[in-house]
């Protein structure tokens, strides 16, 4: 006898074939969208990606190379964005308004989209009981909306950490949408408890500098390609539907000078078909995507 296996309920299958078609803004296909990772860590504590062996704590190797990441690399990832006049998702822990305010500022001033990441990467939310969960993702929004004056619309969980009731707690704390789901090349209208509505905005798992370079020891050059070669066959793809095609960063991997000039060339290579790719922020992707499903 089979045993019925345990479901999410959240979004029933749906297969790519034979949905509705439409096009984002300017009569195009493919959205592109950088998620750009900024976080903050504990030092001597918790959680964090490591380039070496573990040290017991404090682990200066780790800790220091991670801290590049917001005193170097961001700023060189920065004006590799200005240089190409593209936007970007800043995906932020709160914990940065305390350590290097002037981080976010920056990316507040280009006109990015504000993401709520947690207060720090040190930590996993879905370990949380339910109150704690949802007074942390209260006060994120809080503190995103005083410091840098619009309260996100969308969150990424630290380490993608969900507990069994965060979709709807994130609905019943005003956000919009979700990046925790990697399941779709589309965004997906999630179930919640309360009948508000979550959207899920795909956001990459493979096309991710952190499972690619830390996981899976990719080197800058093998990233970039990944890009390059994601983003040609999502083209071709996208002429028959709409796409979303999310790239996520982290500064202290792809702020690293050798890594950034691949980088570079990637991005100079999506920026080369204007005519067919809009660039934009996850925000902006579920604004069209719920103008599409009211038509």
């Amino acid at each position: 006898m089979q045993r019925a296996l345990k479901q999410h309920s959240r979004y029933p299958y749906s297969p790519i074939r034979g949905r509705p078609v439409y096009d984002w803004p300017g009569g195009r296909r493919l959205a592109v969208y950088l998620g750009f990772n900024i976080e903050h860590f504990d030092f001597g504590a918790g959680l964090g990606a490591a380039l070496g062996p573990r040290s017991p704590e404090p682990d200066v190797l780790n800790y220091s190379w991670r801290d590049y990441g917001n005193r170097v690399g961001v700023w060189r990832c920065l004006e590799l964005f200005d240089d190409l006049k593209v936007p970007a998702a800043a995906i932020v822990n709160t914990a940065l308004y305390d350590t290097c305010p002037e981080v976010v500022a920056a990316c507040v001033k280009r006109g990015d989209e504000i993401v709520g990441h947690g207060h720090s990467n040190s930590e996993r939310q879905g370990e949380l009981p339910e109150a704690e969960e949802k007074k942390l993702l209260e006060s994120c929004r809080e503190r995103i909306a005083k410091e840098s004056g619009r309260a996100p619309r969308g969150w990424l969980s630290p380490w993608i950490s969900e507990s069994a009731v965060t979709p709807d707690l994130l609905a019943e704390t005003g956000y919009r949408y979700t990046l925790n789901w990697c399941h779709d090349d589309q965004p997906t209208l999630l179930r919640t408890r309360s009948g508000k509505p979550l959207w899920s905005v795909p956001y990459p798992q493979e096309l991710n500098d952190m499972p690619m370079i830390v996981a899976r020891q990719m080197d800058g050059r093998d990233f970039a390609d990944l890009i390059v070669d994601n983003f040609d066959e999502m083209l071709r793809q996208c002429e028959s539907q709409p796409l979303v095609m999310g790239i996520a960063l982290h500064p202290y991997l792809v702020g690293q000078p050798y890594r950034l000039r691949h980088l570079r060339r990637a991005l100079e290579h999506v920026s080369s078909r204007p005519e067919r790719v809009w660039w934009a922020t996850p925000g902006a992707i579920l604004d069209a995507a719920e103008a599409a499903a009211a038509r």
